[in-house]
């Protein structure tokens, strides 16, 4: 569980950053489409604190491993992973949005739901 806890953090705080900075270019590649309101941008960069906040707290959890604290988040991050999968998903195949990043980006959040589910069902000492 700890390699699972450092990987989403360093990779959900370094996307939250990015969309922190440049919230338009991020959509652009996930997306296929720039953010051009004040109010996008604004909810993109709220999505961006909660991305670093997410990090944060992996980070903070990676030598807990054992915890039910540290289950708990694994376990949210499950809903997490299972619910970009679909938002971006049903963005594709409804709307038809799709940037240079957005396939890579769900068979990435697919990987890491497994990985969570697995690293939950998991025995540990």
């Amino acid at each position: 569980m700890k390699k699972l806890l450092i990987t989403t953090a360093v990779g959900e705080a370094a996307t939250g950053l990015a969309m922190l900075a440049l919230p338009s270019l991020v959509a652009s590649l996930i997306l296929g489409s720039s953010l051009d309101t004040a109010v996008a941008l604004a909810v993109a960069r709220v999505a961006g604190v909660a991305l670093v906040a997410l990090g944060v707290a992996c980070w903070l959890a990676r030598h807990d491993e054992h915890t039910r604290a540290a289950r708990g988040l694994v376990g949210a991050m499950v809903f997490h992973n299972a619910g970009i999968f679909a938002v971006l998903v049903y963005g594709a195949l409804s709307t038809g949005v799709s940037g240079i990043a957005l396939w890579p980006i769900v068979m990435v959040h697919a990987a890491m739901g497994v990985w969570c589910i697995t690293s939950l069902g998991a025995r540990h000492p």
